[in-house]
């Protein structure tokens, strides 16, 4: 049996199996972005694909912490917009 990988969310902290995810990468040159195949290099983190959580990421600035930089708002409305297509 092949163990399922399970990461937690930066928004709501739950653990999650995490092809139910999204990536959001902070790469080795020092650019974020939305990682869909999940094997890109660099630093990851990961969101549940609902607005709830991205909210509450955004308000407690949660992405800027764990990537230890400024996160553009272009990276959110991305996301915003991928969260929208997914519900």
């Amino acid at each position: 049996m092949k163990k399922i990988p399970i990461r937690t969310c930066i928004g709501c902290s739950e653990a999650k199996p995490k092809k139910e995810l999204i990536r959001i990468v902070k790469t080795t040159e020092g650019e974020v972005l939305i990682d869909p195949t999940g094997k890109k290099n660099g630093r990851g983190a990961y969101i549940c694909p609902n607005t709830t959580c991205l909210e509450k990421a955004i308000k407690s600035k949660r992405l800027s912490r764990t990537f230890e930089m400024p996160i553009e708002t272009e990276l959110y409305e991305k996301l915003k917009t991928q969260i929208g297509s997914a519900d």
